[in-house]
């Protein structure tokens, strides 16, 4: 479910963003070098894509992927 969650809101940014870079699906595919087909599978919340590839379309559109981890907790004394 958190999974699902996740894509939903990468969707909507990417598409959101490209829209705002004036950018078509077939425009951002090329720019990316990926197929149009994997852009409108990531705008659709298509959870099988490649990592790699991913990161080729968030780079047209100028959005990095951040990765945080939980902060270590040191109990008290």
């Amino acid at each position: 479910m958190a999974q699902q969650k996740w894509m939903t809101t990468l969707a909507k940014t990417v598409q959101k963003h490209r829209k705002l870079a004036g950018l078509t699906q077939v425009e951002m595919a090329n720019l990316a070098g990926v197929g149009k087909t994997v852009v409108y599978d990531l705008e659709k919340g298509k959870i099988t894509i490649r990592v790699e590839t991913m990161l080729k379309i968030l780079s047209v559109i100028n959005i990095e992927l951040e990765i945080r981890t939980p902060t270590e907790v040191v109990p008290h004394a």
